[in-house]
């Protein structure tokens, strides 16, 4: 018997769930900057010390990471200019999902640590704008998010409200 209900398909999440449990790469982090293709790599902005990308497996639309670029494990080993930049750029990445995606709130953290939910050592801190209403059933029975645009499509908005912004800044 068919069952009644209907099949969501996010075929984009079997790159997720099939995929290397480890990174590609072991320092994906530190590689990404240097493609040299800032869409490939998802980065929309790029401070002294640290850069903005987006989360390739999101909670949310819109879901940015705030990296610095020197590679450490925790807070407590960045120099106090990093760690300035670092909260420089988390809160720039808040502007830009403020201007972007209009959410009503954000969670915005950092995971030290794998058994914290960390599976990447390279400190990232995640910023992650929510909406009012925005938990449904979806995750929750179906271990499955709905997101309503391509990351790529995503990307092109930040990227260019992020040079409009870090241009009327400078």
């Amino acid at each position: 018997m068919e069952s009644p209900f209907a099949s969501l398909h996010p075929y984009w999440r079997m790159e997720y769930v099939a995929g290397p449990k480890e990174p590609q790469t072991p320092r994906p982090f530190s590689d990404l900057p240097r493609l040299g293709d800032d869409r490939t790599a998802l980065i929309v902005h790029r401070s002294r010390l640290s850069y903005l990308m987006l989360n390739r497996f999101p909670y949310n639309p819109g879901h940015l990471l705030a990296i610095p670029f020197r590679e450490v494990d925790d807070l407590e080993a960045l120099s106090a200019e990093e760690g300035a930049d670092l909260v420089a750029e988390i809160t720039f990445g808040k502007r830009l999902l403020r201007v972007v995606m209009k959410p009503d709130a954000f969670n915005i953290g950092f995971n030290l640590g794998r058994p914290s939910g960390g599976s990447i050592d390279h400190l990232h801190a995640h910023i992650v704008p929510r909406w009012t209403g925005d938990t449904n059933f979806m995750p929750v029975l179906g271990d499955t998010r709905i997101l309503p645009e391509s990351l790529d499509a995503t990307w092109g908005k930040l990227d260019e409200a992020a040079r409009a912004l870090s241009s009327s800044s400078a």
